[in-house]
């Protein structure tokens, strides 16, 4: 459970002996000269539902934007199925941002519709089961909804897409400590277990009893990853407990 040398390819274990489904290897992205991410390396497998987790500025939102191919202008490199970020590698991620990205004036039907207009992969009828699932009305826009009835739907619509890596940035933040589990139970209705799913959080006690692995990073580096199991047994503590002494 020690810190790993920036350069340090890490790997969290595959299920089944499967080739990692990500690979990052020295990856390095600075704004106005001050690293995001320094000298980053990671190999993650399908099957797998990993907490990405660490304090605001280590980095989080970069890593999931490169994967998402939304981000450019980077060193090192990137791969998702072999593809760098891009088209191909695009049409394989699901990525729910931490901002809002559907229009304000959009009902749930209609921003299933967009959807289905969108992404070739996108499953109308299980984002309208998951509107279901969390109660979502069908009649009100987005700007006459709660923040957290908007964030039900975008999770819904990003969880509908047959992506083989989701990549989700703190979907639980912003919204009350009851809505959480429901959300976590949406993002895991029907999950295929042959997917990736990377989970950006801060609120590691909330999200512990569905990840399987983590993630910490420190100021753009890793500072620990593995099996969830592993790292709370030779710690002796939970993820929240391990998490509040890395970063103290």
């Amino acid at each position: 459970m020690s810190a790993h040398a920036p350069n340090t390819p890490t790997t969290i274990p595959a299920l089944d002996g499967a080739d990692p489904l990500v690979v990052v290897e020295n990856l390095t992205k600075t704004y106005r000269g001050r690293p995001a991410l320094d000298g980053l390396s990671l190999e993650l497998p399908p099957g797998r539902i990993i907490g990405l987790m660490g304090s605001n500025g280590s980095g989080k939102t970069t890593l999931l934007k490169i994967l998402a191919g939304v981000l450019a202008d980077y060193d090192g490199r990137a791969r998702i199925a072999g593809h760098d970020p891009g088209p191909e590698s695009k049409a394989l991620v699901s990525f729910l941002p931490d901002a809002s990205f559907l229009a304000s004036n959009l009902t749930a039907p209609a921003a299933i519709a967009q959807y289905r207009r969108f992404f070739a992969d996108f499953d109308a009828d299980k984002a309208a089961e998951l509107v279901r699932f969390f109660n979502l009305p069908t009649d009100r826009t987005l700007k006459e909804m709660s923040k957290g009835m908007g964030e039900k739907l975008r999770i819904s619509l990003a969880m509908s897409r047959r992506a083989r890596v989701y990549l989700l940035d703190e979907p639980i933040s912003g919204v009350d400590p009851a809505a959480r589990d429901v959300i976590l139970g949406g993002i895991l209705r029907d999950f295929d277990s042959e997917a990736l799913m990377l989970i950006s959080t801060h609120l590691i006690a909330d999200v512990e009893p569905i990840i399987d692995s983590v993630v910490f990073l420190k100021d753009g580096r890793l500072l620990l990853a593995g099996d969830a199991d592993d790292l709370r047994q030779e710690s002796g503590m939970s993820l929240d407990a391990l998490f509040r002494k890395e970063y103290r």
